[in-house]
């Protein structure tokens, strides 16, 4: 039996919006804003939620698709006030058939509830998104665990504001991106709410619920907050003391912290990386040691608020704009904070890369080399040799004139080698450093 052909606006017959996760992503809208209600209790790990979606077509459709994990079901939808004509949810999709055809430029407000266990989304790069803990829960969704806890649009380049309240039981912290906005306590349930209003990708948003105290390490010159177990305070005010200071050195450095708080969470599990998400860090207890063995990984992940959180690449290929940036700012951190100067720091890295195997390409290296320890270091050794290249004075203003100008946008690596090439750098700078596999040599 022929099958017929997918109709003109079939979210299914859609190109991938990016190659490098082509199940991710729709086209048809441009959301604004998500505003979720969710409700989780821990010891069954059921989720049920409100997903309040606001957005504009960017066509005429008639379907519209979010992804959304398998773990979750939903319940509900409604599109301007009214039932769709159906919806279906399979392979990582909720498509809905709306009614009638809605034309380009109108508004769309999408409610839909859903209910369920939710679960982490397997790829080449292991489990992201909604994860249990022995006594709560996380979110870590880079680069495609968003729809893990909530339908969405989930591409970097789909950035919205977001309301996120979370309804828990009172014996836990919620912590979620933005401001908090406050808490209601209703029997042995607390809902904690909090708005994001800067744009932010969908896999930026998180969620964390644990037996935390919460507290103001400092005010000036951003105010840093951290949620953290009871028993782990005394090790981590150790660990994490130097974070006011690199906070100084980066705004200094890269400009203007992009939000209005920093806030640091350590989970009573281990983790093997820390995460970082929009406004926040999350560590593992297994960070906390007294000792400061992870410096280099707190400077890592604020950097990220600039480097991938407020200036964000468009496109998964160009994720050497996040990881290398944030590598690079190991390094400074080092520099300005009585260490390593960052030459030597790049001059060693290069020595390392040198010996490994030359098949990176971190202008595009593929989906499963785009979180290489190579495209980190080289990304870094990129921007010493620039830095080399053009003179201290020039690299650091075309930094903050980067994340100046691409505050809270999207961007490509095209657009970094046109600011470059305004403050001296040659265009031939960049091919053997960022597209091809043999390592070049740093500038004398």
């Amino acid at each position: 039996m022929k099958r017929p052909a997918p109709r003109f606006d079939d979210p299914r017959a859609d190109p991938p919006i990016d190659p490098y996760l082509p199940a991710n992503g729709n086209r048809g809208y441009r959301v604004s804003r998500y505003e979720l209600d969710i409700d989780y209790r821990v010891a069954s790990n059921s989720l049920s939620g409100t997903a309040h979606i606001t957005a504009t077509t960017t066509r005429p459709v008639s379907r519209i698709a979010f992804d959304f994990g398998q773990g979750l079901d939903a319940g509900k939808v409604r599109v301007n006030g009214t039932r769709p004509a159906k919806f279906a949810h399979r392979d990582g999709k909720l498509v809905i058939t709306l009614r009638d055809r809605i034309d380009t430029g109108a508004a769309l407000a999408v409610t839909i509830s859903y209910a369920g266990n939710p679960t982490p989304i397997d790829g080449p790069w292991g489990e992201v998104g909604w994860e249990e803990l022995t006594d709560g829960a996380l979110v870590a969704s880079q680069p495609n665990g968003a729809a893990s806890w909530f339908p969405c649009d989930d591409h970097p380049s789909a950035k919205a504001s977001f309301r996120i309240s979370v309804t828990t039981e009172s014996s836990y912290t919620a912590v979620a991106n933005g401001v908090f906005v406050g808490k209601r306590v209703r029997a042995s349930r607390t809902t904690w709410t909090y708005e994001q209003p800067e744009p932010m990708s969908p896999y930026l948003a998180t969620v964390q619920i644990g037996r935390y105290e919460q507290r103001q390490l400092s005010r000036s010159p951003v105010r840093i907050m951290a949620a953290t177990p009871p028993h782990l305070r005394t090790l981590f005010d150790r660990d994490f003391r130097k974070q006011p200071d690199m906070m100084r050195v980066f705004t200094r450095l890269f400009g203007p912290y992009p939000y209005d708080r920093y806030t640091v969470v350590v989970a009573d599990d281990t983790l093997e990386i820390p995460i970082e998400a929009q406004g926040m860090s999350i560590f593992g207890s297994n960070h906390c040691t007294g000792r400061g063995s992870y410096e280099r990984l707190i400077a890592h992940e604020l950097a990220h608020q600039w480097f991938g959180n407020s200036v964000t690449a468009r496109r998964w290929r160009d994720i050497w704009l996040h990881e290398g940036f944030a590598c690079y700012a190991e390094w400074l951190w080092s520099e300005n904070s009585g260490g390593q100067p960052a030459r030597e720091k790049a001059n060693r890295a290069h020595a390392g890369l040198a010996r490994e195997s030359q098949s990176i390409v971190i202008g595009d290296p593929g989906p499963e080399l785009m979180f290489d320890d190579r495209l980190y270091k080289r990304g870094a050794c990129t921007l010493d040799a620039l830095r080399r290249t053009i003179g201290d004075r020039s690299f650091f203003v075309m930094l903050r004139e980067w994340t100046d100008v691409h505050r809270y946008g999207t961007v490509v690596t095209e657009d970094f080698i046109d600011l470059a090439g305004r403050y001296g750098c040659p265009r031939g700078f960049w091919e053997p450093w960022l597209y091809r596999t043999q390592l070049p040599a740093m500038p004398s």
